[in-house]
C-alpha cells in the first residue's frame, strides 16, 4: 500500500499543499520550520489515534486558518486499485474528528482496516526513559498494524477504566450490579488487548532473533507491570483497594514494555544515547519485516530525522535495508546530502 496523492488544507503551517510521491523511498528536505514533521503528521492521521505528536485535534487547524483542517490521502493496494480516505474537522467542533473513505463516513478506528503505519521521531528517543504509557502506546501501534480489531477492543477497555474509577470514586457504595458489567466488560477486552501485546512481543522476538548480526544494536522484548490471567478475578477482589486509591490497579493499562540490549544484557534505559535509537530503529525495521511477513504487504513508515543522526555507514546501511525490504517510506532531513546515493522522489519544502 502506497500513497500516491496527498493533500492538505489549513493542516498546521500548510494552507494548501497537494503532492502526487512515488511508491518507494520519499524524501522531504527543507530549513527547519519548513513543515516537514508536519507533513508526516498529517500522514500519521491516516490511522486511527491523534497521530505522531499525540496533541489534541484542535491543535493541528493553522493558526491564522478557519479553525478546521483536512488531509485527503489516495492510496494505491497491490491491485492498482485505489482509495481515498479523508480525515480532518470543521470550525465549528475543531476537536470532532470526521473520517471519509471512498466518501463515506466511517469510524476512525476503521482506518487500521486500511492502512498500516508506523513512524519513528525524535521526540520518541525518549520512549526507553519515558513512562509506562509511552512504552504501551508504541506497542499498541505495532499492534494495531497487525491486529485491526486492537483499536476497538483498547477504545472499550479505557472508557470502561474511566467509568469503574467514576463509580468507585463517589461518596456512596457504587452499585454492585454497574461494577460487574463494567469489570466483565475490563476483562473481555483487556484480555483481548493483553493477548495481543504479548503475542506481538513473541513474533517481534522470533523475528529479530532470526535476522543476521547488522550494524544496528539487536533489542529483546518482554512485557513488565501487570501481566495477570485472571482480569475479572483481580478486579472483584481489589475493588476496596482500588476505592481507597481512587484508581484501578490492575489490568493491560499497568503494563509495561521492557526492552534490553540484547548484546550487552543491560536494559534500554541504561544504554547510550546512540544505542537507544538503534535499538529502536531496529525493532521498528523488524516490525515491517514482520507485518510484510503476515499481511503480503508492508507498513508505510514515517522516519522523521532518522538519517541526521546515523553515521555515514550506518546510515548506507538503513537505505540498503529499506531498499531490499520495499514499500513506501518517508523520511525528512534538513540537508539533502544525506540522502547521496538513495533512490527516492524527492521534494524540497521551502
Amino acid at each position: 500500500m502506497a500513497v500516491t496523492r496527498l493533500a492538505l488544507t489549513d493542516f498546521r503551517s500548510h494552507g494548501r499543499l497537494l503532492i502526487e510521491p512515488g511508491t518507494g523511498l520519499v524524501v522531504l528536505t527543507g530549513e527547519n520550520g519548513a513543515g516537514k514533521t508536519n507533513l508526516l503528521e498529517a500522514l500519521s492521521l491516516l490511522a486511527p489515534g491523534r497521530g505522531l505528536r499525540g496533541v489534541a485535534l484542535s491543535d493541528m487547524a493553522r493558526t491564522d486558518g478557519p479553525g478546521g483542517f483536512a488531509v485527503a490521502a489516495r492510496l494505491v493496494d497491490s491491485t492498482g486499485e485505489p482509495i481515498d480516505i479523508g480525515t480532518g474537522t470543521e470550525p465549528q467542533a475543531p476537536d470532532r474528528r470526521i473520517v471519509r473513505i471512498n466518501g463515506a463516513p466511517t469510524a476512525a478506528n476503521t482506518l487500521a482496516e486500511w492502512l498500516s503505519l508506523v513512524w519513528l521521531t525524535p521526540a520518541m528517543d525518549r520512549l526507553f526513559v519515558d513512562t509506562p504509557g509511552g512504552r504501551r502506546r508504541f506497542l499498541d501501534r505495532l499492534v494495531l498494524a497487525l491486529d485491526p480489531a486492537h483499536a476497538a477492543h483498547a477504545t472499550r477497555y479505557e472508557a470502561a477504566v474511566r467509568d469503574r474509577n467514576r463509580l468507585l470514586g463517589e461518596e456512596t457504595p457504587p452499585d454492585p450490579v454497574w461494577l460487574d458489567a463494567l469489570e466483565a466488560a475490563m476483562a473481555e477486552h483487556g484480555d483481548a488487548v493483553a493477548q495481543a501485546r504479548a503475542h506481538m512481543v513473541v513474533a517481534l522476538n522470533a523475528r529479530i532473533a532470526a535476522e543476521p548480526e547488522g550494524p544496528f544494536a539487536r533489542p529483546t522484548l518482554d512485557i513488565g507491570g501487570w501481566n495477570g490471567s485472571d482480569l475479572a478475578s483481580e478486579l472483584r477482589q481489589g475493588r476496596g483497594r482500588d476505592r481507597a486509591a481512587g484508581r484501578t490497579l490492575s489490568g493491560p493499562h499497568r503494563s509495561d514494555l521492557i526492552v534490553t540490549h540484547a548484546a550487552k544484557g543491560q536494559p534500554a534505559a541504561r544504554s547510550s544515547t546512540g544505542e537507544q535509537k538503534a535499538l529502536l530503529l531496529s525493532l521498528i525495521l523488524a516490525h515491517a519485516d514482520l507485518v510484510a511477513e503476515r499481511k503480503g504487504a508492508r507498513p508505510i513508515l514515517l522516519l522523521d530525522e532518522v538519517a541526521a543522526h546515523l553515521d555515514p555507514g550506518r546510515r548506507a546501511a538503513l537505505f540498503d535495508r529499506l531498499a531490499a525490504g520495499g514499500g513506501q517510506i518517508w523520511m525528512t532531513g534538513t540537508e539533502p546530502a544525506l540522502f547521496e546515493g538513495a533512490d527516492a522522489w524527492r521534494m524540497s519544502l521551502p
